[in-house]
């Protein structure tokens, strides 16, 4: 009798160690995913901050051609590149905000002839092509990781811990079409 109950609770101690290492486990897997989740979003917030810093560069080079538009362009985007990207949210908001500075720097272009010639106005617009693309692949990156954490907090068995531990499901990033509608064509 005395061996078997040494051997039931034997078997329990080592279910419990099994069930102990389980957790901790997902919850180390699980502050990984967070982590890379709040990692992509930092790497967007420095891709739309440098693409503030080429618009502003955009916004300089046009201020010679058109004094008084240039130093208004300045002016706001100078105003609108602060805040921190902690959301989905806040990069759609930076996003629809970048939107309409191109917008008003193209009409600028057009109305101005000789900008679009100048070399510095060119190598400018080459570098906002660039960051338009690292803002597009820290996006896919940012996406990728919520997928992953998203799988890991709503399967079962790591939602029971994920539940437990506050870990919850993060918003993807999306296109916004109308916003895609009104942006400007700067790249053929």
């Amino acid at each position: 009798m005395t061996i078997v109950l040494v051997i039931l609770l034997l078997i329990i101690l080592l279910l419990g160690v099994c069930v102990f290492f389980y957790f901790v486990s997902t919850q180390r897997r699980l502050v990984t995913l967070d982590e890379n989740c709040k990692n992509a979003l930092g790497q967007i917030e420095v891709q739309l901050n440098s693409r503030w810093d080429v618009l502003l560069a955009l916004a300089k080079t046009a201020q010679k051609y058109a004094e008084h538009e240039g130093k208004t362009l300045v002016d706001v985007i100078a105003q609108r590149r602060q805040g921190g990207i902690t959301t989905a949210q806040d990069v759609a908001r930076q996003e629809g905000e970048i939107s309409s500075i191109m917008s008003r720097l193209m009409a600028i272009s057009e109305a101005y002839p000789n900008l679009k010639a100048d070399s510095l106005y060119q190598e400018t617009m080459a570098g906002v092509k660039q960051y338009e693309e690292n803002v597009r692949m820290s996006r896919m990156v940012y996406n990728d990781s919520a997928t992953l954490l998203n799988r890991a907090v709503r399967q079962w068995p790591s939602s029971f811990i994920a539940s437990m531990l506050n870990f919850r499901e993060r918003e993807y990033l999306k296109t916004d079409q109308e916003q895609k509608k009104g942006m400007p064509q700067i790249f053929e």
